[in-house]
């Protein structure tokens, strides 16, 4: 039985051998090759002086790189930190800082962008991929693994230890690390293949993150139980649905944009989906029309899937066997209790189709957060449940259905953005006197962040300057797409900003 995640490929390749695991851009990869460059990189990382429980951060997209990295830190006992690939170099050197990395592993591009964080950090040592030149300090991933060995035997690793350090973003402004153990990310993966019957006779096809809690499960589901997974470094609706149909794909896992750019292509019935037996969609709410064409053109049932990052992936989803509600985000997965509480008294729990916060209480909810134990106590009660911010509703059959968020959280193409986080750069802007950032609704990218702002007296700035700032300074998709100067901010009789109260200011944008 596995102990620790790092065990998974090892695990895999003595029931799978020289089957096709992964095939990524520029590499395929069968069990055993995977198997041996996880171990290369274990050996490597040790070399560096790298201990167990040492922090070991990833920023990178989708690269067969960053999966060897990913398994040979947590084989060799590493708590891995895997990182979003679109977080600016002053975001990653906080997330660097605030879990303690030891290492940055890195793409070519995105290493020599924090090529100084070893003097902001307490980082010794930084890897890129690829084979371009590299600038001095920063250390060849390549020459690396070339120098290693493939021969590892994996130590004994507690289960119940830290394993994931996977930042959300902040609703206070900054980033938390939700600290996850081996246990709570096996058995989610392991609850999610039961959920979805994924088994070694699939061959998936995703373009979702890996470093995202949903492209996460997805990858490491398919290692663990002989699938064989083609992921795409990005979506593109042509490339993936040319996947589909050249490696007769049986699951499509996706975002809801995702679907609708391949619901929207011209040349869509022109592909042959017909090999798909599922797809899943999570991240964001679809529209349950949306839904019902993609089952109909694509030929397969299509199921909702609903999780968190204080889960290790999924809390919520139906059975690929069973009967599906659309628009609903499915039931509780097995041995995971979920509930609807009454949203100011976690005590108390609503009856049926009354509307509360979605709680969830198990072995997949995350330790805490890292360094953080007053946020920990606001999330997790005493007694395990775990608040998520979302309002729900609960039918006769279990069935949960998301009715509005609890907190202010934005779901942009299923990234989660807070305002709080956007509002602490754009009041760095020298023209800015106040802010608050509410979502405008979007059709492909489900909402975007619009920030309303209160200018300096005596100046005039205008809304591609606070755009260009904010894009120096975050993720691409944090930037607020839209902005709008107001005299004055909607309040309480504190002088709190209501959020929520933003939308009255609307103006047309033609006016």
């Amino acid at each position: 039985m596995l102990s620790s995640i790092g065990g998974i490929p090892y695990e895999a390749a003595k029931r799978y051998g020289d089957k096709i695991a992964l095939v990524l851009p520029g590499r395929t990869l069968s069990y055993n090759e995977l198997e041996g460059l996880t171990n290369r990189c274990a050996n490597a990382l040790i070399s560096l002086g790298v201990k167990h429980g040492d922090r070991v951060t990833l920023y990178s997209g989708n690269c067969w790189e960053w999966i060897v990295s990913y398994y040979g830190a947590l084989k060799m006992g590493a708590v891995i930190n895997p990182i979003n690939v679109m977080l600016t170099p002053t975001e990653v050197e906080f997330v660097a800082n605030d879990c303690g990395a030891a290492i940055v592993i890195a793409s070519h591009e995105k290493a020599v962008s924090i090529q100084n964080v070893k003097e902001t950090s307490q980082v010794k040592d930084l890897i890129a991929f690829g084979s371009e030149a590299l600038p001095a300090g920063i250390l060849s991933f390549n020459e690396m693994l070339a120098d290693s060995s493939d021969d590892y035997k994996i130590g004994d690793i507690d289960t119940d230890s830290l394993s994931t350090i996977c930042y959300t973003s902040g609703t206070t402004g900054f980033p938390k690390g939700a600290a996850l153990s081996h246990h709570s990310i096996l058995l989610n993966i392991a609850l999610t293949t039961l959920m979805h019957q994924r088994n070694e006779q699939d061959t998936g096809v995703t373009a979702l993150p890996c470093a995202h809690v949903y492209g996460n499960v997805v990858m490491s589901a398919a290692i663990q139980y002989g699938m064989t997974l083609v992921i795409h470094a990005m979506f593109e609706e042509t490339a993936v649905m040319q996947s589909i149909q050249d490696h007769k794909a049986t699951l499509f896992d996706g975002v809801p944009t995702m679907y609708m750019f391949m619901l929207n292509h011209p040349e869509l019935d022109n592909y042959d989906l017909s090999s798909l037996r599922c797809c899943t969609v999570g991240g964001q709410t679809m529209p349950k029309p949306k839904m019902e064409e993609v089952e109909q053109r694509f030929g397969c049932p299509m199921i909702e899937v609903w999780g968190m990052t204080e889960l290790g992936g999924l809390g919520t989803t139906f059975a690929a066997n069973g009967p599906v509600k659309h628009g609903s985000i499915g039931v509780g997965l097995p041995y995971t209790d979920v509930r609807i509480a009454d949203a100011e008294d976690a005590s108390k729990t609503m009856l049926s189709g009354e509307v509360g916060e979605l709680m969830v209480k198990g072995g997949t909810v995350m330790q805490g957060y890292y360094g953080n134990e007053q946020a920990t106590r606001d999330t997790i009660e005493a007694d395990g449940w775990l608040h998520t911010g979302d309002l729900a509703s609960m039918d006769e059959d279990g069935c949960i259905f998301i009715v509005d968020r609890k907190k202010d959280m934005i779901l942009t193409s299923g990234f989660n953005v807070y305002p709080a986080e956007i509002e602490r750069v754009v009041a760095g802007h020298p023209d800015v006197a106040l802010v608050a950032v509410g979502s405008i609704p979007d059709e492909i990218k489900g909402e975007l962040a619009k920030a309303y702002i209160v200018p300096k007296k005596g100046v005039s700035p205008n809304s591609q300057s606070i755009i260009d700032y904010c894009r120096e300074r975050m993720a691409a998709y944090k930037v607020p797409r839209a902005v709008q100067f107001v005299d004055d901010l909607p309040k309480t009789s504190t002088g709190k900003v209501m959020r929520r109260e933003l939308k009255t200011l609307d103006i047309d944008p033609g006016t």
